[in-house]
């Protein structure tokens, strides 16, 4: 079992965020890790992805209100509002449907991360475990995230 929490479970080594309609990202395990540790996987509509954002450092983490995009327009939330490499930890998480399993490879669309970023952790979505109740948010940020989803080449 790995204990170290700097070894990396994967790699996204082909990335489709950009143009998600013309290929899916590729999450590959890394090559220590046996085929069978992904046994039962396939069996899964969606994955949580955990990865490393490689932009910014620790001094570019603000630890304090500021405003997305830096854009004074909107209002000024918390460093743990905002889901940029602005953060402590410089991890994200996203929850990628599984299209299929090529070997080492995970073909997943809807990840958004790009090429060479550190996988630190993937796991199966359980149903039983996702959020309980109706997710609330401010207006503002479905404002902001019209257009997420979108081919880059559209936004």
């Amino acid at each position: 079992m790995h204990e170290r929490n700097d070894e990396l479970a994967a790699v996204i080594a082909e990335t489709g965020w950009s143009q998600p309609k013309v290929a899916p990202t590729v999450v590959r395990l890394a090559p220590e890790y046996l085929i069978e540790t992904l046994q039962g996987v396939e069996e899964f509509s969606h994955l949580r992805v955990t990865w490393c954002f490689s932009m910014g450092s620790a001094d570019d983490v603000p630890l304090h209100a500021w405003s997305t995009r830096d854009n004074p327009s909107w209002p000024a939330t918390g460093t743990f509002v905002h889901h940029n490499h602005r953060r402590p930890t410089r991890t994200a998480t996203s929850f990628p449907r599984l299209l299929r399993i090529e070997g080492h490879d995970l073909r997943v669309p809807d990840l958004d991360a790009d090429d060479g970023k550190a996988v630190i952790d993937l796991v199966a979505v359980f149903q039983e475990i996702l959020p309980r109740g109706p997710l609330t948010q401010p207006s503002w940020l479905s404002e902001i995230l019209t257009n997420y989803w979108r081919d880059a080449k559209e936004r």
